[in-house]
């Protein structure tokens, strides 16, 4: 079950904020999602947007202007925390980049992260609630993300082929196996396997298939993103789906950085390339 906590009129639709209480997390967790004026009459398709480090459900729908033209192409947007709060795991609030709001959309095998930090499986537990309690259409959800949230959305989309119409990031962590953020965040929480890390990394995840997405991916990519060069590694994903056979759209837009401005400028071309995908 679920808890409406606020609702705000938006651009004739509504912009709703839940909690509940998922199985997968075991701790409350909350998500945003904004109806369309299309809901009214019946299902729609939908559209999760994963955020990047410290963020929450609510930063995405109060920065990005999303729900400008997701209202006009009628797709519901669903946007969620990037971790668990209240795990009360030693340390977790230290770091800006692990812990609370840095979530990495793993599952976590490590104690004593593995009780409560298990995004990955939030979302997808996230997804089926839409289809089972919100009027989306059935089999028309589609996934997108940012930064660390770029990288969840590529994982989750590249591990569940079918699940997801489409998939679009915007900067995100193509190859977190091999960057700062990544290697901190997975030795952490997924130990010193390496072999693991894999399992969430997308470029590695990509470079062992066969076109998952015919109709080709969406990337957007700053030049001036101070991250760029040390954490992004976009020509990695880029390798990679050369290796797959998978069609790409990797845009470099100059002197753009790695923030919500960025993203609000790109923000309309990515609800059109998934509106498209979701009506096919």
């Amino acid at each position: 079950m679920f808890e409406l906590i606020s609702e705000h009129a938006c651009f004739g639709g509504v912009q709703r904020f839940y909690r509940h209480h998922p199985k997968s997390i075991g701790l409350p967790m909350r998500f945003s999602v904004f109806f369309p004026p299309a809901a009214k009459n019946g299902p729609v398709p939908a559209l999760i947007y994963l955020a990047g480090l410290t963020c929450t459900e609510e930063t995405f729908v109060t920065k990005s202007g999303a729900q400008r033209k997701a209202s006009e192409a009628g797709v519901m947007l669903i946007s969620l925390d990037t971790s668990p709060r209240g795990a009360n795991v030693p340390g977790e609030s230290e770091n800006w980049d692990l812990g609370v709001g840095a979530g990495f959309y793993v599952d976590a095998t490590q104690a004593p992260w593995c009780t409560n930090y298990r995004m990955y499986s939030y979302v997808l537990e996230l997804r089926q609630l839409l289809l089972d309690d919100f009027a989306v259409s059935p089999g028309a959800i589609s996934i997108m993300g940012h930064s660390m949230g770029g990288h969840g959305a590529l994982v989750l989309a590249l591990r569940n082929p079918g699940m997801f119409k489409s998939v679009s990031a915007i900067a995100p962590i193509c190859a977190p196996s091999q960057c700062p953020w990544g290697v901190k965040a997975f030795s952490t929480y997924l130990g010193t396997a390496n072999k693991d890390w894999l399992e969430y990394d997308a470029s590695a995840l990509m470079a062992k298939l066969r076109r998952p997405y015919p109709a080709g991916i969406l990337v957007d990519q700053g030049t001036s993103d101070k991250f760029l060069v040390e954490q992004l590694s976009p020509s990695s994903l880029e390798i990679a789906c050369e290796t797959a056979n998978q069609p790409l759209q990797l845009r470099r837009f100059v002197g753009y950085d790695h923030g919500y401005y960025f993203i609000s400028t790109v923000i309309d071309d990515h609800l059109m390339f998934h509106a498209e995908a979701l009506d096919s």
